[in-house]
């Protein structure tokens, strides 16, 4: 987990900030210093939950909670990745905006 150590108003309605982390964390960015996203797990206002599936609950699956779905388009490009932490481990999931896709009708000509 890190921390902001400082704030610092630039133009363009932009902000620099100044933030510390943990040496494994910050290697998990894998040198990527473009669309870097900041969040903290204190703004996480929802519970939600994990659903297991199939021989031996093999398959997982995370649960959006109802107060979250509203527009959520399910046929866009989504993407996923795993953050580790001394004492949690993050799942980030990316999910295209705007980018619902109806599916064709296969009974039509």
């Amino acid at each position: 987990m890190g921390s902001i150590l400082s704030i610092k108003m630039m133009e363009n309605n932009k902000i620099a900030l100044e933030v510390v982390v943990d040496y494994d964390e910050a290697t998990q960015l894998k040198g990527q210093m473009q669309n870097i996203y900041v969040f903290s797990e204190y703004n996480s206002l929802f519970k939600a939950g994990i659903s297991q599936r199939g021989k031996n609950e093999a398959t997982k699956y995370f649960l959006i909670p109802k107060e979250l779905r509203k527009n959520l388009k399910f046929n866009g490009n989504v993407s996923c990745q795993r953050m580790d932490t001394k004492t949690k481990i993050a799942f980030i999931y990316l999910v295209e905006k705007n980018e619902f896709k109806p599916r064709k009708n296969k009974n039509r000509d």
